[in-house]
């Protein structure tokens, strides 16, 4: 997600749970190879399992994207066919590239050439207003025949005219049953589900049919969505409490500040993370006050939190 899931994001989501795959926020060809490599690359170990979600349509590009990519240490290099943004559009590349399944095979088999790593591809369901099966099947058919096992389908359209990207997240219906059915027209690839999983309950139930699912923005708005998953599908798995969560992150904060980082930037993960949870109001105030945040003080965090602690008492 693009301006989301920043490196800041990802450490967050660690911490909530240990064993997700994180991905980058989507990074164009051209950031990379005429911008701040080290700025959009750089991550924190922590992160780890964590993929590089790459934006572009030119194989020779890709390839040294992705070869970027793995040299930094990313565990996975994934081709974004699915946003719908019109920006995006103009650079013909996102969902747009599923008119074009053979210019993807070649972007594909580009960077499968150039890498150890897994090559992924993230897509929608269909273009616009064709709910055809057939479509999407011979989309990732033609992948298939160029080597990639893993798709992670948002199971939706995109409509490129008409609908913003927000109306794109919501508006076209929700096709899990064709997603589905690329489980079965595809048994030996890994098919991921996204789209319309807002509830952990609901994603446990749907890894009975899928082998993976992907959360968006529900992990942005509520993070602690992440916590609850990783208790249903593992809960032998070692979670911090929240407090020390706040501790490890405060730490990680400070770390950033000192590296010249606005306290504000790290801080936007958290806001949403204690919605529904009495003094959470209080919680999104105190990290979102421009005149608190201006003093770049990683132990705003702490306070903040020992403040909703008092409005829990």
């Amino acid at each position: 997600m693009i301006d989301v899931t920043d490196r800041h994001c990802r450490y967050f989501h660690r911490l909530l749970a240990p064993g997700a795959r994180l991905y980058t926020e989507m990074i164009t060809t051209g950031a990379l190879l005429h911008g701040d490599v080290a700025r959009h690359l750089d991550f924190d170990p922590a992160e780890q399992p964590v993929a590089l979600q790459l934006g572009g349509s030119e194989p020779e590009l890709l390839a040294h994207c992705a070869r970027l990519g793995e040299q930094w240490g990313y565990d996975e290099i994934n081709l974004n066919c699915g946003c719908p943004s019109e920006r995006v559009q103009r650079g013909a590349f996102g969902a747009c590239l599923m008119a074009e399944p053979r210019l993807v095979a070649d972007c594909v088999k580009a960077m499968q050439d150039s890498v150890s790593v897994p090559v992924t591809v993230k897509h929608r369901l269909g273009l616009d207003y064709d709910e055809s099966y057939g479509f999407v099947r011979d989309f990732v058919g033609t992948l298939y025949t160029a080597g990639c096992r893993v798709f992670i389908a948002h199971a939706r359209n995109a409509v490129l005219k008409g609908l913003s990207p927000k109306d794109n997240r919501e508006k076209p219906p929700l096709r899990y049953a064709d997603a589905l059915q690329l489980k079965r027209d595809f048994p030996d690839c890994r098919i991921v589900l996204n789209g319309g999983i807002t509830e952990a309950p609901q994603a446990q139930a749907l890894l009975r049919d899928f082998d993976g699912v992907m959360l968006g923005r529900a992990a942005w708005h509520d993070p602690a969505v992440l916590t609850s998953l990783t208790r249903l599908i593992d809960p032998a798995a070692p979670l911090p409490e929240p407090g020390q969560v706040v501790h490890a992150f405060s730490a990680y904060a400070a770390r950033e500040v000192a590296r010249g980082v606005p306290l504000r930037i790290v801080v936007r993960p958290l806001l949403g993370w204690v919605n529904g949870r009495s003094g959470a109001r209080h919680w999104r105030r105190t990290l979102s006050d421009p005149r608190l945040l201006d003093g770049n003080d990683a132990q705003l965090i702490e306070r903040a939190w020992s403040e909703l602690l008092l409005h829990s008492a």
